[in-house]
């Protein structure tokens, strides 16, 4: 396994893989990895010669500093889970100066108006912070295909417009939502729940998709205020948003037409943990 800590130093490495033809797959993460994180890798090494992996946790993606400071970074267990994975695998791991140099800001970007919904309302700058490092990565990494899961599908949908927008040379793939056993997305973050709280988490997927199977015959708004409902009930997680929105513009259905995909979006605190889900509807 290849590790590199700069630019250059991973440069040199994908120069000699492209002189060679080979193609180049890539996972970009924030470390704290866990079977979701592999099922990416997983995939990309099937399809591609050869895989990059960064490690990175982003500052410019939090809008909140004590979320930006409890971010798990177990950058050691992380390399010897890739390790377990595959020999072949090359490791980005830079520091913020690798990426930003001297000053650690975001860019702006206009995603047609994907940023503005769900986590965007929510957020605010989260979105700049992810085209600025995501971009960034791209124009280091130079992949020919690079793997982000569904669980964060408004942020897929963001890097797809990214790629529209700025013609870059990369194909965007999403990956099905990992869940544990009891149907908990998996997260960096679950690592940071209670026992209480961990007990109570699959409760969110559950709604999910009881609300999938109310989609088919009341409208998004009895949905909506069904959801509402069911976590004002509940003792430990309080809901922030619930939302039914077009997998294409992301903005909240008024009313369901068949030529169209809709997907349920969900955001929940357990104590002071985010927690993110959604699942297609139809």
């Amino acid at each position: 396994m290849i590790i590199c800590h700069k630019r250059e130093e991973l440069r040199q490495v994908v120069d000699g893989l492209r002189l060679k033809n080979q193609s180049i797959g890539f996972v970009p993460t924030m470390g704290a990895l866990h079977d979701g994180h592999l099922s990416l890798i997983r995939k990309g090494l099937e399809e591609n010669s050869r895989m990059v992996v960064s490690i990175f946790v982003n500052p410019t993606q939090f809008d909140n500093s004590s979320d930006l400071e409890k971010y798990p970074r177990t950058i050691e267990s992380d390399l010897e889970l890739l390790h377990t994975l595959s020999e072949e695998l090359i490791v980005y791991a830079p520091s913020a100066e690798d990426i930003y140099g001297d000053t650690v800001s975001s860019e702006h970007f206009d995603f047609n108006g994907l940023e503005d919904q769900m986590e965007g309302q929510f957020r605010k700058g989260h979105f700049d912070g992810v085209g600025t490092v995501v971009k960034r990565l791209f124009e280091i990494v130079r992949p020919d295909t690079a793997y982000f899961g569904k669980k964060d599908f408004q942020q897929l949908r963001i890097i797809q417009e990214l790629i529209k927008t700025h013609q870059l040379a990369v194909e965007v793939k999403g990956v099905d939502i990992f869940r544990d056993q009891d149907g908990l997305a998996l997260s960096s973050r679950n690592e940071r729940l209670s026992r209480v709280e961990r007990e109570a988490a699959p409760f969110i997927y559950k709604t999910l998709k009881a609300a999938k199977m109310r989609f088919g015959t009341e409208s998004a708004n009895k949905v909506t205020k069904w959801v509402e409902k069911q976590f004002a009930q509940h003792d430990v997680l309080e809901l922030e948003y619930f939302t039914i929105a077009d997998e294409a513009s992301l903005q909240t259905v008024q009313r369901k037409s068949k030529t169209k995909s809709y997907r349920a979006f969900i955001a929940v605190f357990a104590g002071d943990v985010r927690l993110i889900d959604n699942i297609a509807l139809n």
